[in-house]
């Protein structure tokens, strides 16, 4: 579930009569738990509480209900609790039904409050649900609110005017969307006279039965688009003649408004008696977006970035250096002069703003550093010297541009009521002026130079309509002139799978004249490319935020080469992460940050985040394309395993046709006798046979019984089946393969034994996965195997250690994990194992399996579900890692970066040493 969803159901659920019963499993099931999830628990077989009646769920809350008065004492004991330690809860609750109090046992974070008023603190428990928060940035829990109330308001008007959702008239619709949240926004903070003098007019000036509720507001838009001295011409109402005027093509045009049901005027009061002062305009146009356009947004590949990831980016792009040197300015006025000089002519542009959220991050922080400037120089007085046109951006869509101007203007208001006061600033917000400089038009095929040049060239001209006037280039100049640019934001991601026939072309434009494999990148890749040549034209540094598969796999040696190639380098980078926003449409995926400089300094900042959630920062020397500490490597295939690690091949490849399949219905059919069966039919696992526990044979006929087989009706048929296909085949392999057409391509099987691991897995389990079969089993080439390895083998798989290498290393088919063995287990850096290390490691291989039996029928889907993992198989695997992880460092890793690391450097001074050989 997103923040949205969550909102709208904690908040039904405090307004239903209080269970105390029901409530721990409403609780979670209003974020987001799994209906199997909420059965365990009821069960009493995945709670691991030791205090009666409560509800303990492993590595995330241990909640109780309590009799009246006992809030805080039942808080405590669910404090002290061994079990809240051992099972790794992250937050303790406890409630009577009166009285709701709760503690964030990570941050130390607490907050009580009568029951009713809990889902205003729901952006307290967000994390239950994955979505992540940065602890020194307080998610604003009203946004969410107000974008919840909002979509409920959408909704109900498109069912009484179903015409406004229709394509052509969609834009009419986000536009007067745009205009409700302006006056919300306008009647809270005084550029209205009169307290929340909108939805005050409308409650009283418009039926209760919503008759003319449409007709109302009407009126007080055209009054708002209406200057002074025309407005005894225009014979507006008395009551709306109270509303001033706005300009800047906000009100202009057509004051058509949609008709409005009864529960449409309830939801639009609703709406309205926010309190609108706390909006925060860097999710501003998100929440018109996620009303508006979510899926018009989400067929692009967008992402909504909340303001902590916002703060990922751009603190280490630039905002981190002007606070530093803030503080070694102190209070030397000279200093604190040149630094607010050097602010008013930084320029930040984000090729892909959307609704501007970078943008107005920026502006924000920028203004704070600017503020403390004046204030230590006594010059409070000062307006600011930071332009809005110096936040420069390219959207793809014109109301999307024109919402991110908008939102640069309130955060613009709310910035000088802040440093300058109330009075200044309403003396300077209405009316709007008309100047444009958010770019509408395809990133990928725009100049970027001319857009935000080095200087303040271009083209100045003032539009008439800022919502309905087409812009392709940007419109007014920069004020001033020779500072840095900073380049950043969320570029839309889109594998090679999912590209149009657009978005193909754009990539090629940029890649084909550099290289032949461009069509296997991601969509992000073509900013990154646009940045890094940018970058050779002017003083600018860029990070964007992408997904990691730009820092993995096959893209890596396609991408990052060209990138270097420019003199730029990876001058920051924040590694795998997953983040959850706050728009409508959730979208929670694993992306990385990374910045791009050719004139990076030599200390480069590496973050991080450890397996307990905490991030981290780390200087190191270089950062190489797969985001780690180490030198610019590519990870080639090999042919043979590293430091003498067994052997693993690809499985059977039936190349059958269907014949030598059979499944177990068709296996009974052949009528075989139980000494016949023993002879010819395998079990044969492919991935999803492996995973999902599928029951699959085939057909495993050795020469020496061919004759046998042949007499057998049923078998002879298949195998002339095979045969014939095979003959078919316009592949000569084939061809010669049709003269044992009883047998598969190969016939590998083990002696004893063979551990199998999938060529396709999820992305989600927390281990690869990879088991053991015995010798009257046999595997197709859908898995990889090791025939008669020692089992340890089976522990280095079934270990995180791996589970990164191979995320860094393999490609991935979509988000999948793809295992090769060339690339993926023949490049494993190890270290020289001991007798004793291998004793060790084979004990955590025979655990895992044990753990695993003690479930059967319980398949590897089932048993390595990420919300459901049995206690003693994650115990067994943490056994494992802890064993392994010692062999390599003498103790735990504490992330996958360290992780990272550790694999990279070991893999340049084998495959060295190896080269040297």
């Amino acid at each position: 579930m997103n923040a949205v969803e969550i909102e709208e159901a904690i908040s039904k659920l405090a307004e239903q009569p209080f269970d105390p019963a029901q409530f721990p499993y409403a609780f979670l099931e209003a974020f987001g738990n799994k209906a199997s999830t909420i059965s365990r628990l009821r069960s009493g077989n995945s709670n691991k509480t030791d205090i009666e009646g409560a509800v303990l769920q492993y590595n995330n809350i241990h909640m109780a209900v309590c009799p009246a008065g006992e809030v805080l004492k039942m808080l405590e004991n669910l404090k002290n609790s061994p079990a809240t330690a051992r099972q790794k809860a992250k937050f303790i609750l406890a409630t009577d039904g009166d009285d709701f109090q709760a503690e964030d046992l990570t941050s130390g974070n607490t907050f009580a409050c009568i029951y009713r008023d809990f889902p205003n603190h729901f952006g307290f428990f967000l994390p239950l649900a994955g979505i992540t928060t940065v602890k020194q940035i307080s998610e604003n829990a009203f946004d969410i609110r107000a974008t919840s109330r909002l979509n409920r308001l959408y909704v109900e008007l498109l069912k009484d005017n179903p015409e406004w959702g229709s394509e052509e008239r969609r834009p009419d619709m986000n536009h007067f969307m745009a205009r409700l949240i302006f006056c919300f926004f306008a009647e809270d903070t005084d550029i209205f006279n009169g307290s929340s003098l909108f939805t005050a007019t409308i409650e009283q000036m418009s039926a209760k039965d919503s008759s003319n509720t449409h007709e109302v507001i009407s009126e007080i838009f055209r009054a708002m688009n209406t200057k002074t001295e025309d407005r005894e011409a225009a014979k507006l109402p008395r009551w709306a003649d109270i509303f001033p005027y706005v300009n800047g093509g906000l009100f202009s045009g057509s004051t058509e408004t949609p008709r409005f049901s009864k529960i449409a005027r309830t939801y639009l009061l609703h709406v309205g008696k926010l309190d609108w002062k706390r909006i925060n305009p860097d999710i501003f146009g998100s929440m018109i977006q996620a009303v508006a356009e979510d899926e018009e947004r989400g067929a692009l590949g967008m992402h909504y970035t909340s303001v902590p990831n916002i703060l990922k980016v751009l603190n280490p792009l630039f905002v981190d250096d002007l606070r530093e040197k803030l503080n070694e300015a102190g209070d030397n006025t000279r200093m604190l002069l040149n630094l607010r000089k050097r602010m008013s002519k930084i320029r930040v542009f984000d090729p892909a703003c959307g609704s501007g959220n970078f943008l107005v991050i920026a502006y924000k922080e920028m203004r704070a550093i600017e503020a403390e400037i004046n204030r230590r120089r006594h010059e409070t007085h000062l307006s600011s010297e930071i332009p809005l046109t110096n936040f420069r951006g390219i959207e793809l869509r014109n109301f999307s541009a024109e919402i991110a101007r908008l939102a640069l203007i309130i955060a613009e208001y709310q910035c000088d009521v802040l440093y300058c006061g109330q009075k200044e600033a309403l003396a300077h917000f209405l009316p709007l002026d008309k100047q444009n400089w958010i770019t509408c038009g395809n990133a990928l095929q725009l100049d970027w130079l001319s857009i935000c040049p080095p200087t303040g060239t271009g083209v100045k001209l003032v539009v008439d309509d800022l919502f309905n006037t087409l812009l392709d280039q940007a419109q007014i100049d920069f004020e001033n002139e020779g500072g840095e640019t900073y380049i950043c934001g969320n570029p839309p991601y889109l594998g090679s799978t999912w590209q149009s026939d657009e978005q193909k072309s754009d990539l090629k434009s940029i890649f084909e004249h550099l290289t032949k494999a461009w069509k296997s990148l991601d969509y992000v890749a073509g900013w990154f490319m646009k940045a890094a040549d940018y970058g050779t034209k002017t003083n600018a540094i860029a990070a964007f935020v992408s997904t990691n598969s730009i820092c993995q796999g096959q893209q890596v040696p396609i991408l990052w080469p060209l990138i270097f190639k420019t003199g730029h380098e990876i001058a920051f980078a924040h590694t795998s992460f997953k983040w959850a926003n706050l728009a409508s449409h959730n979208a929670g995926v694993t992306v990385v940050i990374v910045g791009i400089s050719n004139q990076a300094s030599k200390a480069r900042k590496l973050f991080s985040i450890t397996d307990d959630g905490k991030s981290i920062l780390k200087g190191v020397e270089n950062i190489n394309a797969y985001l780690v500490a180490g030198q610019n490597v590519i990870i080639d295939k090999s042919l043979k395993p590293l430091n003498g690690l067994p052997e693993m091949v690809r499985g059977n490849m039936p190349y059958d046709g269907g014949h030598l399949l059979l499944s177990s219905d068709e296996v009974n059919g052949l009528s075989l006798s139980q000494e016949q069966k023993q002879r010819f039919i395998r079990r044969i696992y492919g991935s999803a046979e492996f995973i999902r526990g599928l029951q699959r044979y085939c057909l495993w006929i050795q020469d020496e019984y061919l004759d046998e087989a042949m007499s057998i009706e049923p078998i002879r048929q298949r195998i002339q089946g095979v045969r014939k296909m095979r003959l078919a085949s316009r592949d000569k392999s084939a061809n010669d393969m049709a003269k044992r057409s009883h047998q598969m391509r190969e016939m590998y099987k083990g002696r004893n034994h063979t551990i199998v691991i999938p060529s396709i897995s999820s992305e989600d389990r927390p281990y690869l996965p990879v088991g053991l079969i015995s010798n009257r089993e046999v595997i197709s080439n859908r898995n990889y195997g090791l025939y008669d390895a020692p089992l340890w083998s089976l522990a280095l798989i079934a270990s995180k250690l791996h589970l990164v290498w191979i995320g860094a290393i393999c490609a991935r088919l979509e988000m999948r994990f793809s295992y090769t063995n060339t690339l993926g287990w023949n490049t494993f850096p190890m270290p020289s194992l001991t007798e004793k290390n291998k004793a060790d490691l084979t004990n955590c291989a025979e655990d895992i399996l044990l753990a695993r039996e003690a479930h059967f029928p319980a398949t590897i889907a089932n048993l390595y579900d990420p919300n459901d993992m049995p206690e003693n198989l994650r115990h067994a695997h943490e056994r494992n890692d802890e064993v392994l992880e010692r062999i390599y460092i003498g103790r735990r890793f504490r992330n996958d970066t360290e992780r990272l690391e550790k694999l990279f450097d070991l893999y340049t001074r084998i495959s060295s040493k190896k080269r040297g050989a």
